[in-house]
């Protein structure tokens, strides 16, 4: 991993960074959204209410280079919730150098933290 790579929770100001990589991720899969579906996905991802997804930012030297959302949800195999990683991208330019690891072991804590035993 580089030691410049830092992962945080996604923030208001992160409005234009997260566009940029979501376009970027949707572009992969050769789809798209409408601005509608933007606008209320990056407020959903910041609401913080039970079962809203939630997003992780991967910063290199302060840049965001990444993107992870996540959803904890109830399963039937627990009582705890379970978290689900639901997309993770990262730009191009920084593929192998540990973006994508950090992403989802950031994913892993963050759940653990909040009571959340399992991440699939």
């Amino acid at each position: 991993m580089t030691h410049d790579l830092t992962v945080r929770p996604l923030k208001e100001t992160d409005a234009s960074d997260w566009r940029r990589l979501w376009t970027a991720y949707l572009d992969f899969y050769e789809t798209s959204v409408s601005e509608e579906v933007y606008a209320t996905s990056f407020a959903r991802l910041l609401s913080g209410n039970t079962g809203e997804y939630r997003g992780l930012f991967a910063e290199m030297s302060g840049r965001p280079v990444g993107l992870a959302h996540f959803l904890y949800h109830r399963s039937m195999w627990t009582v705890e919730d379970t978290c689900y990683l639901m997309d993770l991208f990262c730009d191009e330019d920084v593929r192998g150098r540990g973006v994508a690891r950090a992403l989802i072991e950031g994913v892993h804590a963050r759940a653990k933290a909040d009571g959340v035993p399992t991440t699939y």
